[in-house]
């Protein structure tokens, strides 16, 4: 048997469709899998034992090169990449991204059975259309993880078992143990790390309340933070880093997605805004101090009773806004209450 999972991006969307990956290679142990998935996301996947091959969309990279001038590139990857799509027959066809980008690469695929939910989920955007077997849908205030397992029970497949098996291996284990070492950090000490960025400007808390909260963790629990983030990250953390008095490392850009992974797997706590690292460092079972705003926590959140979900209760949370003037349900979340949290955890 063959089988196509479509999940395309972000980071925390990939891995909330891991447990359903995992389902279905308990459900087929012998069948083919194969994933199809955006460049940014693919290497979160790479390796994972429930897949058998992995199809990379270099999707924004194309447009780019079309955009410089390098059209033509472009043109014989894409149809490279077409090429690797349609060369197989798919008994099954998982559309567990729902979004037209998504449909219109299961609409040239070759399944005999192209599944997902009917109309009615939030952000669709008509994706149902290239489905032949469409599922009723069902309430968005449902943990996406549950929704992904829930697409299943229309093949047979029953589980709401949380297995997620990210493929870290000892060389990220070990890569991450130099970089610690270098930084001064003791391995025989407990590991905070802190993830303070996020796409949305509505999810950022802001750096000063990282900064006291950074110091009051070093003073009580004689620590060293490490602060984790992308490259496009350091000016932010930098600025944090500058508002402290005592020591904490910065290891923006300097750790991959696995290395990150490995990273969170060794600490003791990852405080986070509502973010991809954030859903890397539940994925590996490490309690998780998550501060949530315009977000809905039920819907994407941590999940699990390790994990505590720091918000404030207005009325106008969650709106779901990238843009607000005000931003009050993450400008009223107080250091005091994220540290009732992390004491909750530590």
């Amino acid at each position: 048997m063959n089988i196509l999972i479509v999940k395309l991006s972000a980071i925390g969307d990939v891995i909330h469709t891991l447990p359903a990956l995992n389902a279905i290679r308990k459900a087929y142990p012998s069948a083919h899998i194969t994933w199809l998935i955006e460049e940014d996301a693919s290497c979160i996947i790479m390796g994972h034992p429930s897949i058998d091959r992995v199809i990379v969309s270099k999707r924004k990279r194309w447009f780019k090169d079309i955009r410089d001038g390098r059209g033509k590139t472009a043109i014989k990857e894409t149809i490279k990449f077409i090429s690797e799509l349609i060369d197989t027959h798919y008994d099954m066809v998982f559309d567990f991204q729902a979004l037209l980008k998504s449909s219109l690469l299961i609409a040239i695929s070759r399944g005999k059975r192209k599944i997902g939910f009917d109309r009615g989920m939030e952000h669709q955007e008509q994706s149902f259309l290239f489905l032949n077997e469409r599922i009723a849908p069902v309430d968005m205030n449902i943990h996406a993880i549950i929704r992904n397992l829930m697409m299943l029970d229309s093949v047979g497949i029953h589980s709401r078992n949380i297995e997620y098996l990210l493929p870290i291996g000892a060389e990220d284990q070990k890569t991450v143990d130099n970089i610690l070492i270098k930084e001064g950090i003791a391995l025989s000490k407990p590991l905070v790390c802190i993830n303070p960025v996020a796409k949305w400007k509505t999810k950022l808390w802001p750096n000063n309340r990282f900064a006291e909260l950074a110091d009051i963790l070093s003073n009580q629990y004689d620590i060293i933070p490490v602060f984790t983030g992308s490259a496009d990250d350091k000016s932010t953390v930098s600025q944090i880093l500058s508002q402290m008095k005592y020591r904490a490392v910065d290891l923006t850009g300097k750790t991959s997605i696995k290395t990150l992974a490995a990273l969170y797997e060794k600490a003791t706590l990852l405080i986070s805004t509502d973010t991809g690292p954030m859903h890397i460092c539940a994925a590996v079972d490490t309690p998780v101090a998550a501060l949530f705003g315009p977000t809905a926590p039920w819907r994407t959140g941590p999940m699990g009773d390790i994990h505590q979900v720091i918000r404030t209760d207005i009325q106008c949370s969650p709106c779901f806004k990238r843009n607000c003037q005000t931003i009050e349900c993450m400008n009223n979340i107080t250091v005091a209450q994220v540290m009732k949290g992390v004491k909750k955890i530590m």
